[in-house]
């Protein structure tokens, strides 16, 4: 792999100079770190990382290469990828090509060789910052103009950038319930594990009206994960509030809600949402399920959260985040509608909250 050298510059002039690999050019975005040991090709392919270079706590990525069934969207969507070192060889029967190829052929960068321990301090200790990576303008100066003329995820709606265009749907042989998904930048393995719950899936763009989803005669509704700042996403708040609030079926329709979903639902019921410090981005996450005091570790991918003093009386809280108290999950105290912040689906991670699937389609059975 020849060496090019690249240089990181954050909007407070902090200065990571590396290699480049993958697509040798220039990327932008939020810096954010992902704890994950494993799954580096589910992680670029997450549409909830939009707008934002991925920086791997683990010091070698890579070493597996990538193949053409783990990829969560048809795109990489993170706008670099930022490790330690870059393996130089993979080892899997599945691969069909190094992280490299994929990078290149994706044109997205990727930067290795720079102490990442000591970036992902910076970022704990003065919070997810945007930064620019160049391998041909090295220049301090000219590179931190360029990161701080990033827009910032405060007030972005991205998810229109990320949602499907035209809606499509997953069959299920022998379905036993129709689902309506609002992609917000849903992920592949939301919607095997909706199909491996009995469900047949259609598709919706994020700004479908209440009424058009309505009259496919859904059986339930489901909020996906996606980027951006879901206070901007008024379209989508104001959607869930008229499916939650304002249909016209003779039963309110179970609604479930993951990550950014949850957090769209929890702001239609009048919850207001915040900007985390440096966000959740990993999968060992420990959440406390309150109903019966059990502890999941789960997959996590947000920069933004609830406001636990801002919910409102008939929104009860579920799960609690370990770490630093955040708001883990919801639920409506008397319509069918709850929500996670977490990623049950966890691809990549564990598989404690995959009883959550279970749950929303006894809420369509009864």
């Amino acid at each position: 792999m020849h060496c090019t050298p690249a240089t990181l510059v954050l909007e407070n002039g902090s200065v990571y100079e590396g290699s480049a690999f993958g697509h040798i050019g220039e990327a932008a975005g939020e810096v954010v770190f992902n704890t994950s040991h494993t799954g580096y090709q589910e992680i670029l392919t997450d549409p909830s990382y939009a707008g934002q270079m991925v920086v791997m706590t683990y010091p070698l990525i890579g070493n597996y290469g990538v193949n053409n069934v783990d990829g969560e969207s048809e795109k990489i969507w993170a706008s670099a990828l930022i490790v330690r070192e870059v393996s130089r060889l993979h080892s899997n029967h599945a691969a069909t090509g190094s992280l490299d190829e994929y990078l290149k052929a994706s044109k997205v960068m990727g930067l290795s060789g720079i102490d990442t321990r000591k970036l992902v301090r910076e970022i704990r200790e003065k919070g997810a910052m945007r930064g620019f990576i160049s391998a041909t303008e090295h220049n301090k100066k000219i590179l931190q103009e360029k990161a701080l003329n990033i827009p910032e995820m405060t007030g972005l709606d991205l998810v229109k950038k990320v949602s499907t265009s035209q809606s499509y749907s997953v069959d299920c042989p022998d379905a036993k319930y129709h689902v309506v998904a609002y992609d917000y930048g849903i992920k592949r393995n939301i919607l095997r594990m909706l199909k491996d719950s009995g469900c047949r899936v259609t598709v919706l763009n994020a700004g479908t009206p209440a009424a058009e989803a309505l009259m496919l005669n859904p059986d339930g509704i489901f909020l996906s994960n996606g980027p951006g700042d879901p206070f901007a996403v008024t379209y989508a708040i104001d959607t869930i509030r008229n499916l939650a609030l304002g249909n016209t079926t003779s039963r309110p329709l179970p609604i479930f809600g993951i990550c950014l979903g949850h957090q769209l639902l929890s702001l239609a019921f009048g919850a207001r949402t915040y900007k985390l410090k440096f966000g959740h981005h990993g999968s060992n996450h420990p959440v406390k399920r309150l109903s019966t005091r059990s502890i999941e570790i789960t997959s996590q991918n947000h920069g933004f959260a609830v406001e636990t003093g801002s919910l409102p009386e008939e929104l009860e809280l579920t799960h609690l985040n370990l770490y630093d108290n955040t708001v883990e999950g919801v639920r409506h105290r008397e319509l069918p509608c709850f929500s996670v912040q977490y990623h049950p689906e966890a691809a990549p991670g564990p598989h404690d909250s995959h009883y959550l699937f279970s749950l929303f389609t006894e809420m369509m059975k009864r």
